[in-house]
């Protein structure tokens, strides 16, 4: 059994079913309040009119109210609850494909690809404000992660087809740390404000996701747990190795293929549209298993509500902490994540 699943494993059903209700009722709680707060608090009510009048099932409140309401937060809030559902499932998918309890989404090299297409897009002035400069920068780094991730699995696909998990690790760490060196010297040579730019990008943030991104968010996370969910028997015979896999019935390089594959149009998608954004698919899928066990029948859907409530939190605290300017948002989910994660290693370890 692999490291990323040596967890109770007598969890009920209704245990876990009764987290991810629990979950849920946090999650929706999370995202009225996430809508409430900051920089102009509103209250719930007023949140409620502005919606309700956009819709034209009320009067509404004043303009500037709706704005901030409708075309600013709420896409937010909800853009930030879907992309840490998505980055926890692709890390809790990839730790079990891997047998490697510190996979996480870009453990094949797409951050650095994604980073590379965005600073060659910034660099070369399609970034500045305005709806095409943004679709530009998220063309581009979606563009720049799907080819390094085929470089990734031309490297590591065997002869016969098949890829070989121990060489696809070590081709994504190579092929990320090449873009990333690549992505510093076009930083080092371009200007100031480009550079500016580009660490701002790498840092992440939802604050620039509206609601044109934000349906293509949903539709990407959603495409992406139905697939894993689809799977959940197949990521369960991983826990006991390809050929306990294979003698149950699953086909490993089909099952291989198309896991690796979703989690990484995922991720790229995700990072795309919201850069760069740690820990969370590293550290929710081990907080999750000690909540739902190991099945994934039971495990992907409280991975996906601890995923979205940490990153509407994070996103929340990102854009309050310091009043007048916004954190990047993988400075907040480190700040919480690295703690939590040392938490948990701990405890793993006074268990064995």
């Amino acid at each position: 059994m692999s490291a990323a699943t040596r967890v109770p494993t007598r969890v009920r059903s209704t245990t876990a079913a009764g987290w991810a209700l629990a979950l849920a009722a946090l999650l929706a709680v999370s995202c009225a309040a996430g809508v409430t707060i900051g920089a102009a608090d509103l209250s719930i009510g007023t949140v409620v009119e502005a919606v309700a009048g956009r819709l034209g099932l009320g009067p509404g409140t004043d303009l500037l109210t709706t704005h901030i309401v409708v075309d600013l937060r709420l896409p937010r809030v909800l853009a930030a609850a879907l992309v840490g559902a998505g980055l926890a499932l692709c890390g809790a998918v990839l730790q079990s494909l891997t047998g490697n309890p510190l996979a996480d989404p870009y453990l094949l090299g797409m951050s650095g690809g994604a980073s590379l297409g965005a600073v060659l897009a910034l660099t070369a002035g399609v970034g500045t404000a305005g709806v095409l400069g943004v679709g530009s920068v998220a063309a581009a780094a979606f563009v720049a992660s799907l080819g390094c991730l085929l470089l990734v699995f031309l490297i590591s696909t065997s002869r016969s087809g098949a890829l070989l998990p121990g060489r696809l690790v070590l081709a994504g760490i190579a092929v990320g740390q090449f873009a990333a060196a690549v992505t510093s010297a076009l930083v080092l040579l371009g200007d100031r404000d480009a550079a500016h730019r580009v660490l701002q990008w790498t840092l992440g943030s939802v604050a620039g996701v509206r609601w044109s991104g934000l349906v293509a968010i949903a539709a990407v996370v959603t495409v992406t747990a139905v697939v894993m969910l689809g799977h959940a028997r197949v990521l369960d015979s991983f826990a006991f190795g390809e050929r306990a896999a294979a003698s149950l019935g699953t086909d490993v390089d089909r099952s291989r293929w198309v896991l690796y594959g979703v989690a990484s149009l995922c991720t790229a998608a995700l990072v795309a549209q919201a850069g760069v954004i740690g820990f969370v698919g590293l550290v929710v899928p081990h907080a999750a298993r000690m909540l739902a066990g190991p099945l994934h029948a039971r495990l992907l859907p409280v991975v996906a509500l601890v995923g979205a409530v940490l990153l509407v939190w994070a996103d929340v605290a990102a854009r309050t902490i310091l009043p007048g300017r916004e954190l990047p948002i993988s400075i907040v989910t480190a700040v919480v994540g690295v703690p939590v994660f040392v938490l948990l290693l701990r405890r793993r370890g006074a268990r064995g």
